[in-house]
């Protein structure tokens, strides 16, 4: 079972974790999430992060679920990118939170794939529904 690791600012990651424990019906095992603090430093984020890794990890990888590209999180998440075993998706949404934890049992890079198309297909305008007055 791949593990997921969410890294985002504040406490994002774990208000993630419990919507999607909601939307499942369960607490997912293998699940964990890193907060990034204004006070944090990256080396100690990075230092929590590798230890966060180390206990998610059953040998079939982990994913990493960062909030958003270019921010500390994020950056923190690619220096904890090792390809085919640690891998990372910015732009982290529900959507995308749900599909990777329901394909979890595939393969890193099937995951991976699953996370992308969920996150991305999980973002789109929503129209106006007719009143339909009975």
């Amino acid at each position: 079972m791949i593990g997921i690791l969410i890294l985002t600012h504040e406490d994002l990651g774990e208000h993630m974790i419990r919507c999607a424990s909601h939307v499942l019906g369960m607490n997912p095992p293998q699940l964990d999430c890193l907060s990034v603090f204004i006070q944090d430093t990256p080396e100690t984020v990075l230092t929590k992060g590798r230890a966060l890794i180390e206990q998610l990890d059953s040998g079939d990888g982990v994913l990493i679920l960062s909030d958003m590209l270019g921010a500390t999180p994020c950056n923190v998440a690619s220096r904890l990118v090792q390809p085919g075993k640690v891998e990372c998706i910015a732009g982290v949404n529900l959507p995308m939170l749900v599909r990777v934890l329901t394909y979890r049992h595939e393969s890193l890079p099937v995951v991976v794939e699953k996370g992308l198309s969920g996150g991305q297909g999980g973002v789109m305008q929503i129209e106006a529904e007719p009143c339909h007055a009975n």
